[in-house]
């Protein structure tokens, strides 16, 4: 199978990207830097608008925000449509929509474990399905998703079992998309962080949870967002075609796999 050539037009879209220290407006400056076309889309319309306008006027390059559900199919259709006539073509997409859950298991309720389930499996499903129709007419496409070391350690941050069991589901469902649409020319890889000073392990980490969180890592120290960004980069990148159905581990050695 011959390798598409990567465009020089292409557009990102990050879902769940708004927060202005989550990694996903990281992963948008990254991908900024290097050419991209940005589209936000976040549950909070004026926010994701907000990011888009700071991205587009900091780095000069065409970016577009969007208000919209991940749960709901309709408003991820109106959403991409959106941005389909607005930007170039969609060569990647980064899923980052998902909430946390701190809640122990015998206190965990099945709504509370539905709603982890629907923002962060069945949000990630919906988007890539929409996505994936252009980039199976185009036969090229890079798409990460958002896992975590809670998947592999059962919890032990910040979030339990409806969050790690989420998470899980996510590296199941990647690796089918990629077993699925290899032959479209498309990539679909997980991220899997550990600790990373986001306000998604329960609001800016102090000093002494930093510390405290430190514990075991082997580089002594939390992620910074950058790190992630970094590594999402790559793996949208030109060069991540013979990558696929993987999950990549960046928790400073924390987990061992």
């Amino acid at each position: 199978m011959p390798v598409n050539t990567f465009p020089t037009e292409r557009t990102a879209i990050l879902t769940g990207a708004a927060s202005p220290r989550g990694i996903g407006i990281a992963t948008a400056a990254q991908l900024a830097r290097e050419g991209w076309s940005i589209a936000i889309i976040d549950l909070d319309d004026t926010a994701a608008k907000a990011a888009a306008a700071q991205i587009g006027g900091q780095y000069g390059v065409a970016a577009y925000g969007i208000g919209a559900d991940v749960t709901d199919e309709n408003a991820v259709d109106v959403a991409i449509t959106a941005i389909e006539a607005a930007l170039p073509p969609t060569v990647a997409l980064v899923n980052l929509a998902g909430i946390s859950s701190p809640t122990d298991f015998m206190e965990e309720t099945v709504a509370g474990w539905e709603r982890v389930f629907k923002v962060n499996v069945t949000g990630t499903f919906i988007v890539i399905q929409r996505v994936l129709r252009g980039m199976i007419e185009r036969r090229l496409g890079r798409i990460v998703a958002m896992s975590s070391i809670s998947a592999q350690r059962g919890g032990g941050t910040f979030s339990k079992s409806a969050y790690s069991a989420s998470k899980g589901a996510i590296i199941g469902l990647i690796r089918s998309v990629a077993r699925e649409m290899g032959q479209y020319g498309i990539t679909a890889n997980c991220v899997a962080p550990g600790a990373v000073d986001t306000d998604i392990m329960g609001g800016t980490l102090s000093a002494e949870r930093k510390a405290a969180m430190s514990e075991g890592i082997l580089v002594g120290r939390v992620g910074d967002r950058a790190e992630v960004a970094a590594l999402i980069s790559y793996l949208v990148g030109e060069h991540a075609g013979y990558v696929t159905a993987a999950t990549y581990d960046i928790n400073g050695g924390l987990q061992i796999s």
